[in-house]
């Protein structure tokens, strides 16, 4: 049976609201009372009731994560990076997976409401009908965006600089002597989609070259959709010489799509993810890919998040915006 704060009182000779008290480092009780009481504590093996804490401080000492695709090594080490600034700071991370499902992510925005967690880190895939994030963001419940942002949703966000990645890439394979570039996005309503193509497209007018939307394809982030885009893309008369996607798991399909059609990796085609995630080095694959701070990204988003949940609630969000890094490997060649 689990020790009690009464256990402890019993033994101590003291009464209940005493060990309480000293137990939670309350100045109401002298320092050799509580020295004794913790060690008592200890000795008996007395482990603290979180919830019954949390019901007294107000403070669960839990945050909520929620992002779009766990099976994405992009938000693993976002996750890492919330989780271990977190840690460091008394609090656990409650993990929810919305699989890029908007149902999914209000029922999470609820039952962590719900949860009664201190703080909400949000990677957002709704696209309509923002009332639940609204309601999130004017509540009691502090909430930070990463990796996108709402318009008129004031709160903290985290975001990479999407636009300045895409000229990266586009400037690269511009200057090395590419001019039918196509590019292949996921989920047209989110943000990375729209400022990536944005860059694209801005690249394109710079060096005065056509924005030709049968080089433009868009579905779902994922490497299936990365990979029959391809393939639609490969098989135009002419095909493009180089392809942009607007992540590493696109990237991929793409990848693959080429291999079947038996064009070579650099020589027929020029490849070029965004995100740097762990496969993007393997010597195999050799991707040419924009690196996002990834692990800074959740680090970042969860210090903000803990510092105003210990302050309150603060009237100038923070807005913070990472720049890229183009990477340059074997998969993007010069003409």
């Amino acid at each position: 049976m689990a020790v009690t704060i009464k256990d402890i009182a019993k033994k101590a000779g003291v009464s209940y609201a005493t060990v309480s008290r000293a137990l939670n480092n309350r100045p109401e009780v002298n320092e050799k009372t509580r020295r004794e009481i913790q060690k008592l504590a200890e000795e008996m093996g007395y482990k603290p009731n979180a919830l019954a804490r949390s019901l007294v401080t107000r403070e669960s000492k839990t945050l909520g994560l929620i992002i779009p695709d766990i099976t994405n090594p992009f938000f693993p080490e976002v996750a890492r990076g919330v989780e271990e600034a977190a840690a460091q700071a008394g609090y656990s991370v409650f993990l929810c997976n919305t699989n890029w499902e908007e149902e999914k992510e209000r029922k999470y925005l609820a039952l962590l409401e719900e949860k009664r967690v201190d703080g909400i880190i949000l990677a957002s895939v709704i696209q309509d009908g923002q009332q639940m994030i609204e309601h999130i963001a004017s509540s009691n419940v502090p909430l930070i965006m990463i990796n996108r942002i709402l318009k008129n949703v004031n709160t903290h966000y985290v975001v990479i600089d999407n636009v300045r990645g895409a000229c990266l890439v586009m400037e690269h394979l511009i200057e090395n002597g590419h001019r039918d570039i196509a590019f292949i996005g996921g989920l047209s309503h989110v943000e990375a989609t729209q400022e990536r193509l944005q860059g694209y497209k801005m690249m394109l007018g710079a060096y005065d070259l056509p924005v030709r939307p049968e080089l433009i394809r868009l579905g779902s982030f994922k490497r299936e959709s990365g990979y029959q885009n391809a393939l639609e893309l490969l098989r135009l008369s002419p095909r493009p010489t180089a392809i942009f996607a607007a992540n590493d798991i696109l990237a991929l399909g793409v990848l693959q799509a080429a291999a079947d059609l038996h064009l070579q990796v650099p020589g027929d085609l020029a490849v070029v993810g965004f995100d740097d995630i762990p496969f993007a080095s393997y010597t195999e694959v050799s991707l040419t890919t924009v690196a996002q701070p990834k692990y800074a990204m959740g680090e970042m988003a969860a210090k903000i998040l803990i510092e105003e949940i210990k302050e309150g609630p603060s009237r100038e969000k923070k807005k913070i915006v990472l720049q890229p890094e183009l990477i340059i490997r074997r998969s993007s060649q010069s003409l």
